[in-house]
């Protein structure tokens, strides 16, 4: 029986991203609580925000969470890989998470 939950150990293998990297927001990122100062929901980031990865932290042993500061918002929010992508390496493992839309790819 499964909850549907990750099973990846993420820290097995290399990070994706290195502290100094820039990278952008691949989804909004609200305030589960965590972040002091801000109400419940919130939004600390929105999807298309550029930063650079400041600190790379392990959570419960299995994944990595990157402490990225937000240039336009002057914050620092943890982040897991799947939720931005760098924008110094095309090639990037991160990169392959952006798709198009069905229908509005370049070729058609």
């Amino acid at each position: 029986m499964t909850l549907g939950r990750e099973q990846e150990v993420e820290i097995r293998n290399p990070p994706r991203f290195m502290p100094g990297e820039r990278v952008r927001a691949t989804r909004h990122v609200k305030n589960d609580g965590t972040y002091p100062g801000r109400e419940i929901g919130e939004n600390l980031v929105l999807k298309g925000d550029e930063g650079y990865v400041r600190d790379i932290g392990t959570f419960l042993q299995q994944f990595y969470i990157y402490a990225v500061e937000w240039i336009g918002r002057g914050t620092v929010v943890g982040m897991r890989a799947r939720e931005m992508v760098s924008l110094e390496n095309a090639g990037a493992a991160g990169s392959a998470e952006i798709t198009s839309a069905p229908g509005k790819g370049a070729a058609g």
